[in-house]
């Protein structure tokens, strides 16, 4: 998806389905590829959900999201993300996150 991936994570939605996304440190170009992304905050005890969404185009810069304010005020270090070219299931599966973690840059 993108160079210099440091890992992957496992988010879990509240359907109880598991959806492993590649996660990169914040400002990594990513593909110009569909997909599910979540913006991370890393601290001592892993990473923690600030933010989960869909795009029909990774690779558009992040810094000029409509909740940067927040993705800063919640102290973004990563981003994870995982392809999905359907836009259905983009929708589907970023509606299933969110009912999981309730990500406060989503409300």
């Amino acid at each position: 998806m993108a160079t210099g991936v440091e890992t992957t994570i496992t988010l879990v939605g509240r359907s109880g389905a598991k959806y492993q996304l590649y996660v990169y440190p914040w400002g990594a170009a990513l593909r110009a590829v569909g997909g599910v992304y979540s913006v991370l905050q890393q601290d001592a005890d892993g990473y923690a959900v600030i933010y989960v969404g869909q795009t029909g185009d990774l690779s558009e810069r992040f810094d000029n999201h409509h909740k940067t304010d927040c993705f800063s005020r919640h102290r973004k270090t990563h981003i994870a993300a995982m392809v999905e070219e359907s836009e259905r299931q983009r929708l589907a599966i970023e509606q299933d996150l969110i009912a999981s973690y309730n990500p406060p840059c989503n409300g």
